[in-house]
């Protein structure tokens, strides 16, 4: 392959049966792409909605090493559109990469597009700047801070603790920067609150609602790090659910509540039911028994696979099936010195745990792997994993779906190429589209 733009048209070319869309998608979900200066926000005082850095980094670069997009934060989220491809509308994670050989820029009418190889292949949309977000909280945070929305405004991203009690190298997974991510923000001087009030986020979540006159949020996450003691006194369950408590009981039905949490014994769920949650996400990360191990030393120390799978399935029996929908991260299989050397491989290993989970109606979701440069993997990986293994994931992933006769998963807007939002992955823009009533 003498190009980047040969790679991409070869691999649409040879899978046909996955959109345009989501090749180009998946390229830059785990490469990154590139900001002109043009193409650049204005942060918070700006027309465009800021990138608010929700709880990884997923950039190829820390903060010092980004230049300008650093100072000027890149959008959110772009959408891609038209151009030679025909592009339908698909919404992309924005993922920095100033090697990137995708690039955003402005031309000389100053529309914004993204080029490869300089050549221009769609138009780029822009998530325009809230309403919400220009009104502070009492205490002068902002918005953004406290209750970002992402997923085109589709979902309210509430990370509530913003680092993880697995910690240092014998604890972390290994291609996870949700502990860096925290110490770059606040070296930089950046507003990153490690803990966040419950009232601080009633208080964001009532701007949201008085300022979303459209109702385009939806549904709303309840996340952060891992706890294998206490935060302010509660465990996992008690932690994470007391935001869900006090969300329902003051915003009824407004929002589907939804929580990503360990794989938790069968008592806590439960709890997590009680207050209110609709959808558990307990992720399970990565299938293969080896890797599992050591790339999550934390998680196999704590509870271990088997035990962690079967906490899955038990959630099951309190959620129903269907509203168990645990995410692993896409790629990773391949990451070296451990991982599948081919692709043949690493899809045979991913597709058994998706025949696993989905032959007891649970269907999984993925977020493709960004290789952030200060975790293990991804200092060992700069490149991420081949785009041809991201391709064929989306071909395994929609077969084994109908194989088991699934559904897109609920709380995830609708499914199917130029509707999906879904932005860290191309699962949602690879599945048919379907009625909106059955979403």
């Amino acid at each position: 392959m003498g190009s980047r733009t040969a790679l991409v048209e070869d691999l649409m070319e040879r899978f046909p049966h996955v959109p345009r869309e989501a090749v180009f998608k998946e390229d830059l979900l785990r490469g990154g792409v590139a900001f002109d200066a043009s193409a650049l926000s204005d942060n918070e005082g700006g027309e465009v909605k800021p990138k608010s850095y929700f709880i990884f980094s997923f950039d190829h670069g820390t903060l010092p090493e980004l230049g300008e997009a650093a100072l000027r934060r890149p959008p959110e989220e772009i959408i891609l559109t038209g151009g030679p491809y025909d592009l339908r509308r698909t919404v992309v994670s924005v993922r920095v990469n100033p090697a990137s050989p995708y690039r955003v820029a402005a031309d000389e009418d100053g529309m914004l597009g993204l080029y490869l190889d300089g050549k221009r292949i769609s138009d780029v949309g822009v998530p325009p700047m809230p309403e919400y977000y220009r009104h502070k909280l009492s205490n002068g945070k902002s918005v953004m801070e406290v209750a970002p929305t992402i997923q085109w405004g589709y979902l309210i991203y509430l990370t509530v603790f913003r680092v993880c009690q697995y910690f240092g190298a014998k604890e972390e997974c290994q291609y996870c920067d949700i502990n860096h991510n925290w110490r770059q923000h606040k070296a930089a001087g950046r507003p990153y609150t490690g803990v966040k009030d419950v009232e601080e986020v009633l208080e964001a979540l009532e701007i949201i609602d008085r300022y979303d006159t459209a109702k385009a949020s939806t549904a709303y996450t309840l996340t952060g790090g891992a706890i294998t003691k206490t935060v302010a006194g509660r465990d996992e369950a008690d932690f994470y659910g007391h935001y869900a408590k006090a969300i329902e009981e003051r915003f009824p039905g407004r929002w589907i509540g939804k929580v990503v949490a360990q794989a938790l014994p069968r008592d806590d769920v439960q709890r997590f039911k009680d207050y209110g949650v609709q959808i558990y996400h307990p992720n399970y990360e990565v299938w293969d028994r080896r890797l599992f191990e050591l790339y999550c030393p934390g998680k196999e120390r704590y509870v271990g696979r088997d035990e962690w799978h079967k906490r899955i399935l038990d959630s099951a029996e309190i959620f129903g099936a269907r509203n168990v929908i645990p995410n692993f991260v896409a790629g990773v299989e391949m990451a070296e010195p451990f991982g599948f050397t081919t692709v043949d491989e690493a899809i045979a290993s991913t597709t058994e745990g998706l025949r696993f989970f989905m032959s007891h109606g649970i269907t999984p979701r993925f977020t493709t792997w960004c290789p952030e440069p200060t975790t293990p993997l991804g200092k060992a990986n700069p490149q991420g994993a081949p785009l041809e293994y991201h391709i064929r994931l989306l071909e395994a992933y929609r077969s084994t779906m109908d194989e088991f006769g699934l559904a897109s998963p609920p709380g995830y807007g609708e499914p199917g190429p130029g509707r999906a939002v879904f932005s860290v992955s191309s699962f949602m823009d690879s599945l048919p589209a379907q009625e909106p009533s059955q979403v």
